[in-house]
């Protein structure tokens, strides 16, 4: 439903929100994607979460800092005939006074990201204040890249 002149109406603090973290996790949705997803629909199966937790920390701690980005221990998949399979991850991020719970789905050509919850430990931010500080907060638990982030020290 679009509105009757034509202007889409603004995004909710939520839809925002899940466009924020997709933006961000497009890397670590990708390297994940690398995963035999034989081998990850097995570990789900077999609820081996220690082994999703490795995978999932060597996966985002390619592009964010060590502990910014975790698996918070649940998983599920589908698998139908007709179609390929798709992974749903529950995922933390907690980084400068901001923590986000969400869910990263992933399938062959596309991924997506539905946030349950998303804390501030400021008081008193509006819906532009809070998308701000959870863009930083991200931005800011990003692992440098370039030439002086890969010599050695």
């Amino acid at each position: 439903m679009g509105s009757p002149n034509g202007i889409a109406p603004p995004p909710s603090a939520r839809q925002e929100r899940e466009r924020i973290l997709a933006d961000a996790l497009v890397d670590v949705a990708s390297e994940l994607r690398l995963t035999d997803v034989a081998e990850l629909i097995n570990l789900i199966r077999n609820d081996e979460s220690a082994n999703i937790a490795d995978l999932v920390n060597s996966s985002t701690e390619l592009f964010y800092k060590r502990g910014t980005m975790r698996y918070a221990l649940s998983a599920s998949f589908k698998a139908p005939w007709d179609a390929t399979p798709e992974i749903a991850l529950d995922m933390e991020f907690s980084h400068a006074m901001v923590s986000a719970f969400f869910r990263l789905t992933i399938g062959r050509r596309r991924a997506g990201v539905e946030v349950m919850d998303v804390l501030f430990d400021e008081e008193g931010l509006d819906d532009e204040g809070k998308a701000e500080r959870l863009t930083a907060a991200l931005a800011a638990a990003r692992v440098e890249s370039g030439p002086a982030a890969r010599r050695p020290a």
